[in-house]
């Protein structure tokens, strides 16, 4: 039978009026989104669905959208059909749809964990003057070499062989921009964000956060999650609650991550979450892997009758 390994975007991917029409046509989407509401005490459904796409970018309010959309459609899709999924993974925030959907935190720990999180790191970057732009074009090793050179400069995010993401200090970053392109970067984008995540700018919320963690309960997981910090499959509890806290100010080891899912033989992803920037990423990372999506009514359907019509060659 054909194994998935099932992964959850992170802070980016949001857009006005993610969910609608799961949380419309799915009693499970719905029963994510009114426990949501009910755990954040606001209409998060509210905002996924009307906010504007400035409200949407707030980091208080994007992580949390982000989170309830992406088990939604894990939700929806559990409800269509059995998937024999055997690794999960997410990116930065999606760490904790992938802690979900392996059964290492119930759904109220997810939602008051990302609460937490999405408010402590906001309240860190309004602290400091931080900025992260996405170098494109240039390998991994160049842009590394080249972040060394520069002070409060670090790497966020290992997307792919081919673009990644820079963080810290906000004027060394940009006005550092043409030592990237002068090396062969084809562009370098600076983000709309708030902040330098994923960088010791953040070591104040990671330090919060530790705090609050430990008052939560974390189930060893059913399959192996891999997580962001070293790209390493990991099953205990324990682990998780440690490594949750060190992602926060750590980069996000996610070309390594998918390196790793394929190696031990998964070449078919799930991407369950708004948009379809993981799909975009694993083709970079290697071409011979194929995701199917869910963050609508649309791709849940064409989902499921993918993964039917694969079952039903594998019984003839």
């Amino acid at each position: 039978m054909k194994k998935y390994a099932l992964i959850f975007p992170g802070q980016g991917a949001q857009y006005t009026g993610m969910g609608k029409d799961l949380y419309e046509a799915s009693s499970a989407a719905k029963r994510v989104f009114d426990t949501a509401d009910k755990v954040l005490g606001y209409s998060i459904s509210d905002l996924c669905f009307n906010a504007s796409s400035e409200e949407l970018m707030k980091t208080i309010n994007s992580q949390p959208c982000i989170l309830t959309v992406s088990i939604a459609a894990f939700e929806a899709l559990k409800e269509q059909i059995n998937i024999d999924y055997v690794y999960t993974a997410g990116h930065s925030l999606g760490e904790y749809a992938a802690l979900y959907s392996a059964g290492a935190i119930d759904l109220e720990t997810a939602f008051k964990l990302i609460q937490k999180r999405a408010y402590l790191m906001n309240e860190a970057a309004q602290k400091t003057n931080g900025g992260m732009a996405a170098v494109l074009g240039l390998n991994n090793e160049t842009v590394e070499n080249i972040v060394k050179s520069l002070n409060n400069v670090y790497v966020a995010n290992y997307n792919s062989p081919s673009q990644v993401v820079i963080t810290g200090d906000r004027d060394e970053i940009n006005n550092n921009i043409e030592k990237f392109k002068e090396a062969g970067a084809k562009r370098v984008l600076p983000l709309n964000v708030s902040g330098a995540f994923h960088s010791p700018f953040m070591k104040s919320a990671s330090e919060e956060f530790s705090n609050y963690i430990s008052q939560f309960e974390f189930n060893n997981s059913r399959i192996s999650v891999y997580t962001n910090v070293d790209a390493k499959a990991e099953v205990l509890g324990e682990e998780f609650r440690a490594k949750l806290p060190k992602q926060i100010y750590s980069s996000v080891m996610w070309t390594q991550t998918i390196n790793s899912i394929v190696k031990e033989g998964i070449t078919d992803f799930i991407e369950l979450g708004p948009g379809r920037v993981l799909n975009g990423l694993n083709k970079k990372i290697n071409p011979e892997i194929v995701t199917l999506n869910v963050s609508d009514i649309e791709t849940l359907n064409t989902t499921v009758m993918e993964i039917s019509n694969n079952k039903e060659k594998e019984l003839v």
